[in-house]
């Protein structure tokens, strides 16, 4: 969630209507000075709780910075505590502005609740906001995505997609995904990356072709995982082996964040951002993937037995300084 420019673009937007008809250079200038003092034009509790939930998220991140000086013990205590202070945060927004969307999504995050019981909290906050502001239309430039009023209820949509995958509700979770696509068609939130793994889980080859070819076979590291996972549950192991070599060699890291499995923090509220064809953008495909390796126990027995697999992991270890742990 890039929520500075968000703020930017909404105040902009909502005090070029107080002003009337602007042109294309007196609205340039008029987002220069939003940019230059975004709170100078805060002026309704909807900005005011969604300024609230930007310089929250600020100080969660900032806290987390020295997060690798500590050891696990100093960790869950400063982790408690971050998650604490910005559900505190939340909810304050949401005494401000009881209808902020983004307060509700991440209050529910910060809480640590149970899958399950987390997924009916977001599906009663969806419930909620649609019927007080009705369902999310279609916007007619043909991407709901290009109206930034709009990001707070596509966030907490593709969180209950993501949701949906976490608690092995497969078949909701592409039904899900597939309704954003509709809507959002660029996808800024990368719903196709969940779905792209649930029909992996669901052995849906054709759905996954379909997915693939949506995307003009671009590929990106969710894409290749899912399709080694697809071939793999299929038995078709020649064809797996050859789809773990383009995860590898397409996906930087592929092997080695495979086979060493790395933390990666709750999403607040959203996927953080990556640059296509990174490390981050690996590890974050694996670390969603691990829902669906986690019900195929025999996969990373299967990839680490591989010779060329296992040192290509270990190259990567050694070349970018990171640690090899042997597990027992």
């Amino acid at each position: 969630m890039n929520g500075h420019e968000e703020q930017i673009t909404r105040l902009a937007l909502k005090r070029r209507r107080k002003l009337g008809s602007l042109s294309d250079e007196a609205f340039a200038e008029l987002e220069l000075a939003v940019r230059e003092d975004p709170s100078n034009f805060v002026d309704d509790d909807e900005e005011q709780a969604f300024s609230q939930i930007v310089a929250a998220l600020d100080r969660y991140h900032d806290s987390c910075r020295d997060d690798d000086l500590l050891d696990d013990e100093q960790y869950a205590i400063a982790s408690a505590k971050r998650y604490a202070r910005l559900e505190s945060d939340a909810r304050k927004a949401l005494s401000i502005d009881p209808d902020c969307v983004d307060a509700m999504l991440i209050a529910s995050i910060a809480q640590e609740t149970q899958p399950d019981a987390f997924l009916d909290q977001l599906v009663d906050y969806e419930k909620m906001v649609n019927e007080e502001f009705g369902s999310i239309p279609r916007s007619a430039t043909g991407d709901t995505w290009t109206d930034v009023f709009m990001h707070p209820r596509l966030r907490l949509s593709n969180s209950i997609a993501f949701a949906f995958f976490t608690t092995a509700r497969y078949r909701m979770a592409i039904e899900r995904c597939c309704d954003l696509l509709a809507i959002s068609p660029l996808d800024a939130l990368g719903s196709r990356f969940v779905c792209a793994l649930a029909m992996a889980r669901l052995e849906d080859e054709r759905g996954l072709d379909w997915l693939d070819a949506r995307d003009k076979r671009r590929g990106n590291a969710w894409m290749h995982l899912s399709r080694v996972l697809l071939m793999f549950k299929l038995g078709r192991m020649p064809a797996a082996r050859r789809a773990l070599r383009g995860f590898d060699s397409l996906c930087p890291g592929g092997a080695y964040a495979l086979l060493q499995p790395m933390f990666v923090d709750k999403y607040l509220p959203d996927r953080p951002t990556f640059t296509p064809q990174t490390f981050t953008e690996t590890l974050l495909s694996v670390h969603e993937a691990s829902f669906v390796i986690n019900d195929v126990p025999d996969f990373p027995h299967w990839a680490s037995n591989l010779p060329w697999f296992w040192e290509s992991a270990h190259d990567f270890c050694h070349k970018n300084g990171f640690e090899w742990r042997d597990w027992e």
